[in-house]
């Protein structure tokens, strides 16, 4: 089936973050949204045909979780990234974020420490100093073309640390970490006795060459010492159904978690987000999202030869993965307030400011691509405006 991503789907009157919520979020409602990490697609229709089905039994009782939904993910996992995982490994979640914050309340205590990589998904701050955990950082290094880890700095910040919050792939640079990056970070892990969470929420959308390496697939060592997140929410656009999932594969680290989803009653889910796991994680499924996916790097090509040739003052971060796209704007010499004000007075585009991914952003802004061809043209367009307005010899 040939799947129609031009299509301009109305999404004001959703109560939806991304549309509805750029008044309250960026004071005005005249901008174009590209910010919230969600698609402007229309979500799959054999999902909507799930929930529909479901909806359709009549009563909205208390369920179990469908006996089917963990050989879903099995099956999904070992398709997608040939990981073998077991069925008792499996535990829902009502999100990855929230899933992380209780893995914290479960496996760390106040005053613990934590360490993270900025720049990184900013849910990453939060989480921990919300619940008075201490936070360090391993800033991540930029080469010019992507993000790599600086390991002499991350062997020393982990010792002492409860917990790492590993971004695979990175949000927002969007890199797929390789191997023997995952391999190193596991055996210092283990070595200094910190568990790992790795979010795995990008995981299905990685753009070839590249190919998304679970965290856990890497050794023995990462298997027995990390909790896995990832959801179909992201991949498939349905994040209003709130399910997410671990894999923990060490029984023991799996039954602290189990223990404490007992006691906060958190294990029954929604039966509608249930169904549409199991639409979207088939052949079907994988069908759209490599449709998807090949409309998203379609544009991307657009967007990088259009900021080479018409914004070569603004550089794009080719992503590895996913449909962020990390905007690197350092040329252009200004205050972050002043690119802000570029993007939004200007311009009249909503994106994400790159500090609020940390400090390390400074300079960039984060750009969601996930939308019709003829959406990211006329945002490229506006934005070649504003820059030309004020540097209109293409110099400081």
């Amino acid at each position: 089936m040939k799947y129609n991503f031009d299509e301009l789907v109305e999404r004001r009157g959703t109560d939806s973050v991304k549309v509805d919520g750029v008044k309250f979020f960026f004071g005005r409602d005249d901008l174009m949204p590209l910010w919230v990490a969600d698609m402007d697609f229309r979500t799959p229709p054999f999902v909507l045909d799930a929930v529909e089905q479901r909806n359709r039994k009549g009563v909205l009782g208390y369920t179990f979780a469908p006996r089917e939904w963990k050989k879903s993910v099995v099956s999904w996992l070992n398709l997608r990234f040939g990981w073998e995982v077991e069925k008792p490994w499996i535990q829902n979640l009502p999100g990855v974020v929230p899933g992380m914050a209780l893995a914290l309340l479960c496996y760390t205590k106040p005053g613990d420490a934590v360490l993270i990589q900025p720049p990184v998904y900013h849910p990453f701050f939060e989480i921990v100093e919300h619940n008075g955990r201490l936070l360090r950082q391993n800033p991540l290094v930029f080469d010019g073309e992507n993000y790599v880890v600086d390991f002499e700095d991350f062997e020393k910040k982990v010792k002492g640390c409860k917990v790492f919050l590993l971004c695979n792939p990175h949000n927002p640079g969007g890199r797929v970490w390789s191997k023997a990056e995952l391999a190193k970070m596991a055996e210092i892990c283990a070595r200094n006795h910190v568990l790992v969470f790795s979010d795995e929420i990008h995981a299905d959308m990685y753009h070839k060459p590249y190919r998304h390496t679970p965290f856990a697939s890497v050794s023995s060592l990462a298997a027995e010492n990390s909790v896995t997140f990832m959801s179909a929410t992201k991949s498939f656009n349905m994040p209003a159904l709130a399910l997410a999932y671990t894999v923990i594969p060490n029984e023991k680290v799996r039954g602290q978690l189990l223990s404490f989803l007992d006691g906060l009653h958190l294990s029954f889910g929604n039966s509608y987000a249930f169904e549409a796991l199991m639409a979207a994680y088939t052949e079907v499924g994988r069908d759209w999202l490599e449709q998807m996916l090949s409309y998203v790097y379609a544009t991307m090509d657009f967007m990088q030869h259009y900021f080479e040739t018409e914004i070569p003052l603004i550089r794009m971060v080719r992503p590895q993965t996913s449909f962020l796209v990390w905007l690197d704007c350092r040329a252009l010499g200004l205050s972050q307030s002043d690119l802000r004000s570029l993007f939004e007075e200007d311009a009249h585009l909503a994106l994400n400011d790159g500090t609020m991914f940390g400090k390390e952003g400074c300079g960039f802004m984060r750009m969601n691509v996930a939308a019709p061809h003829v959406r990211i043209e006329e945002a490229l367009l506006r934005l070649k405006g504003a820059v030309d307005k004020r540097f209109p010899k293409g110099v400081r």
